[in-house]
């Protein structure tokens, strides 16, 4: 073999590396940029979050607000309520999980796993019917004087957890938290 074939051999394999080389670059930047549109726009990624300012909410009422596309019901408990929710035996209940996303999955629960906090006062959840996806009635609807929903019969408690009717579970507790003495930050 002359000097002059292995020259070109070594070009050729040159130009196979280059050329491969190129060509996963060009697909990278193509498949990055295909995995990068499917991220949540700047205007999806602000609602994530949001902040309420729940100063004007009186003991025994809630307030309603939309996160997600969803409604949020934020209950400031009396302590006829936190009470109520506290005697409960965990036996009664239909979903003995918390259903809390602030919490790990497998939580009890109790009422105190269920409430924002410590006191019990402050309750927030997802106001969807775990049935179906209905709006269930709040202040103090229900056999159990927390919210019940119309369509289908679903009765829960004073702590958002289903006690009779046909849904399946408790309802949600969003991640969500005090950020100061009258601001909850829901996501």
């Amino acid at each position: 073999m002359s000097h002059a074939e292995d020259l070109g051999g070594t070009r050729r394999d040159f130009l196979y590396y280059a050329t491969a080389g190129a060509g996963a670059v060009a697909g990278g930047a193509a498949v990055w940029t295909l995995v990068d549109q499917m991220n949540p726009s700047a205007d999806v990624q602000a609602l994530s979050s949001i902040f309420v300012d729940v100063s004007g909410v009186e003991t025994g009422t809630q307030l309603t607000v939309k996160w997600r596309g969803k409604p949020v019901f934020i209950r400031r408990r009396t302590q006829e309520e936190i009470d109520a929710a506290r005697a409960v035996p965990l036996t009664d209940l239909v979903d003995p999980k918390a259903e809390n996303h602030n919490l790990p999955a497998d939580a009890p629960a109790t009422d105190e796993n269920r409430a924002l906090d410590e006191t019990g006062e402050w309750l927030v959840m997802i106001g969807v019917c775990t049935h179906l996806g209905c709006v269930p009635l709040g202040n103090g609807a229900g056999e159990f004087g927390g919210w019940f929903c119309p369509c289908h019969g679903s009765h829960y408690d004073t702590s958002g957890r289903i006690r009779k009717g046909p849904a399946p579970r408790n309802l949600d507790i969003p991640v969500a938290a005090f950020t100061d003495a009258t601001t909850i930050k829901l996501g």
